[in-house]
């Protein structure tokens, strides 16, 4: 079966004033396929799948160049509006972020609110089906008005995938989505990214070998902002066609 292309990057460089971080990065992204991006620290992951969603140019002196094609679109075209994209788009961040002054129901529709929508029964039927897609719902049902601040630190990392998931993206970004989580609540998480490939392409940023050998469909390995090598992730764990790549897999540096 051919498997369709959700993302093309073609020769993406990007920078931080005169640094250049990213390296002529090429390389496709299959729809309802989660790929891994993997890599030491300040390698350029991140950064990466910030330029998916063009949320590497709010930061001060950042720049891109080349072309990511979403849908044979590309999202820097002078037509496209970042706003639509970052909807389009979704990140899920490291640290969990609630916004500390809503409550959990709130905290799920406030892109909604955002785009203008007023009706409740629309926000409370949006509310409960994110909440639902992101295995969340049965804990926190009866518990809607409470402030999201008071979820534990995993419930947090959902309540921040459901907030994703109301504004209906075609993509959701991770990145180290589970690294300040404890091992039930990581597991949950990742099954979660499972299931929600079905209807969504997901890229989620990780150091946790174990973690994308258990996830992804693909993984690419990153270093020194050059994207080093890239397949389907049981090539890349057990076949590694790189000598840099094996090192890092094993352990021998990162």
């Amino acid at each position: 079966m051919i498997m369709q292309n959700k993302i093309i990057v073609e020769n993406l460089i990007a920078s931080f004033g005169a640094k250049q971080v990213l390296h002529n990065i090429n390389m496709g992204i299959q729809k309802n396929r989660i790929t891994a991006i993997i890599g030491p620290s300040g390698c350029g992951k991140s950064t990466f799948i910030r330029c998916l969603n063009r949320m590497h140019e709010v930061v001060p002196q950042a720049k891109v160049s080349g072309k990511v094609l979403v849908d044979d679109k590309n999202i820097y075209d002078s037509d496209i509006d970042p706003v639509y994209i970052r909807r389009r788009i979704g990140m899920v961040f490291q640290k969990a972020n609630p916004f500390p002054t809503m409550s959990i129901r709130d905290n799920v529709v406030a892109g909604l609110k955002l785009n203008g929508i007023k009706d409740n029964d629309v926000l409370d039927k949006t509310a409960e089906e994110s909440l639902k897609k992101a295995a969340l719902w049965d804990e926190v049902k009866n518990d809607l008005n409470k402030s999201g601040m008071s979820l534990s630190g995993g419930q947090q990392q959902r309540l921040c995938i459901a907030r994703a998931l109301a504004v209906e993206p075609d993509v959701i970004l991770f990145d180290e989505p589970c690294s300040a989580l404890d091992p039930i609540s990581t597991s949950k998480i990742e099954d979660l990214m499972i299931e929600l490939k079905e209807k969504y392409t997901l890229v989620i940023v990780t150091h946790n070998m174990q973690q994308a050998a258990r996830v992804s469909d693909h993984t690419a390995f990153f270093l020194y902002g050059k994207l080093i090598e890239f397949g389907e992730t049981d090539q890349i764990f057990k076949k590694p066609k790189e000598k840099s790549t094996e090192d890092y897999i094993v352990g021998r540096f990162g």
